[in-house]
């Protein structure tokens, strides 16, 4: 049973319902995160489902929090077992309309926080030679999307770091074990307060799934890691397209990218958090519980079976995506 664990990002969305998946296991869980109240939520949580908590007010951009709030960790909950970097911050909208400013934020909380996160750990794992560290992916870290630049490649940026880590760790037999959870659409309060320059109101590329599916696979890959985990077909599905026919994909979102993000309401003036946390408890979910799937069949697979469910599941998914852009093809030909 796993004893300490680290969520950065625990206050809301996918780190607020693992936060509450660990704590039902009776876990001692620590969150980092920036707004004290959602910290302070999801302390709450913890101790009423029967764990352990602790709440750091911590910016992971900053490396210096990181490292403080790890000491503070290791001081009151013990030595730590599982780290999983989740934080992230966005802006949405076409790449000519953001600035350098709101590039480094996202750069520097959604990449360098997940770097600080690691070095973090593995500087308390590695005398121990044991622990898990869990990076909190996304299909876009294989397939960009538009009006997502910034965060589509801080993404791209975790995997080439991680898969960097994991040939250092090997060649220093370090029994660290690393993962990587790449996610589908999920409906987190993100879509309600990130920077929005595109003057629509967003929301993820649907099918949506509850934050409660990918928090399930994260437990289940703390206590059976694995390199990578792939959630949800539609997130298969990307990533194979991706890599069988990548100017296609170009196209396809050139054409339905736009269309599959922004709703046709006008976003009115609202705060965001990408330079300072919004005020309230945001909890787990956002606001499209009506749409979003509560179970899903591919994510069981890959997290119960192990290596080879994900090679099921990609199989699945490759078959899906090479018929579509077989259809795809064929209606551009006729066109």
């Amino acid at each position: 049973m796993t004893s300490v664990v680290v969520i950065t990002g625990g206050t809301a969305g996918v780190g607020r319902a693992t936060t509450c998946r660990f704590a039902q296991a009776g876990a001692s869980v620590a969150v980092l995160a920036r707004g004290r109240d959602g910290l302070d939520g999801a302390l709450a949580d913890i101790e009423r489902l029967g764990g352990r908590g602790l709440a750091i007010e911590t910016d992971v951009a900053d490396a210096a929090q990181v490292e403080r709030a790890a000491d503070q960790i290791e001081r009151e909950l013990g030595p730590i077992d599982v780290w999983i970097n989740n934080a992230m911050t966005t802006t949405v909208g076409p790449v000519h309309s953001i600035t350098p400013e709101e590039f480094q934020r996202v750069t520097a909380v959604t990449y360098l926080g997940f770097v600080w996160g690691t070095q973090a750990a593995l500087a308390r794992m590695r005398p121990r030679n044991r622990g898990t560290i869990i990076q909190v992916g996304s299909a876009l870290a294989y397939r960009s999307i538009p009006l997502q630049a910034p965060y589509c490649a801080a993404k791209h940026a975790i995997a080439g770091f991680t898969d960097s880590l994991r040939s250092e760790l090997l060649h220093d037999r370090v029994a660290i074990d690393v993962c990587m959870v790449q996610l589908p659409a999920v409906n987190t309060p993100q879509f309600g307060w990130c920077r929005n320059k595109t003057g629509h109101a967003v929301e993820p590329v649907p099918p949506i799934f509850q934050p409660e599916i990918i928090a399930n696979a994260l437990y289940e890959v703390a206590h059976h890691p694995r390199r990578e985990v792939f959630l949800g077909a539609s997130a298969i599905k990307a990533i194979v397209g991706n890599k069988l026919a990548p100017g296609y994909a170009d196209h396809y979102l050139a054409k339905y990218g736009y269309s599959g993000q922004l709703l046709p309401e006008p976003e009115g003036d609202r705060p965001d958090n990408l330079f300072a946390p919004v005020s309230g408890d945001p909890g787990a979910h956002g606001t499209f519980d009506a749409r979003a799937r509560s179970h899903d069949l591919v994510a069981r697979i890959a997290t119960k079976l192990g290596a080879a469910g994900t090679q099921l599941a990609i199989a699945a998914g490759a078959s899906v995506a090479a018929a579509a852009l077989v259809l795809g093809a064929r209606a551009l030909y006729r066109r």
